[in-house]
C-alpha cells in the first residue's frame, strides 16, 4: 500500500495560537479541542482539508531556516498579502522569478511560507 501525506506538522511554541493564525490563513476552523500543548485544523469542517494542519508544542529551538514550507497562491495577490499581515505574518522580501512574482512572509513563531501571484498581472 503507498504511502500518503497524513497532515502538514509544525513544531511550534503555543499550538492553539499558531492554529489560529493558519485557520486565519486557510479559512478553515481550528478543530475542538485545541490547546497550547496540541492543536490542529483542517479535520471537523466538511470538506475536510487534505492534509490537514497539526501543530505540536515541543521544547526544542528552531535550529535554522525551516527547509520545507508552505507555497500558497492566489489571484488576489495584493488583497490576501494585506488579509495575512492583518492576520499576523511579518512580510519579508518579495520575488520575480523563474515567471513568478510571490512574497515570502512569515508566521507569528517564524515559520516561513510563500504567496504567489497567480493572476498573471505582473
Amino acid at each position: 500500500m503507498p504511502l500518503s501525506i497524513a497532515s502538514i506538522t509544525v513544531d511550534c511554541d503555543d499550538a492553539a495560537r499558531l492554529a489560529a493564525f493558519w485557520g486565519e490563513v486557510l479559512h478553515q476552523p481550528v478543530d475542538p479541542g485545541a490547546s497550547r500543548e496540541f492543536a490542529t485544523i483542517g479535520n471537523s469542517a466538511e470538506p475536510r482539508m487534505s492534509p490537514g494542519m497539526m501543530f505540536l508544542r515541543v521544547p526544542d529551538e528552531r535550529p535554522a531556516k525551516n527547509s520545507i514550507h508552505l507555497d500558497l497562491a492566489t489571484a488576489d495577490y495584493a488583497a490576501e498579502l494585506s488579509r495575512l499581515v492583518a492576520a499576523g505574518a511579518t512580510k519579508l522580501t518579495a520575488r520575480d522569478e523563474y515567471g513568478i512574482v510571490w512574497t515570502t512572509l512569515a508566521d507569528p513563531e517564524g515559520n516561513l511560507f510563500d504567496v504567489a501571484d497567480e493572476s498573471g498581472e505582473h
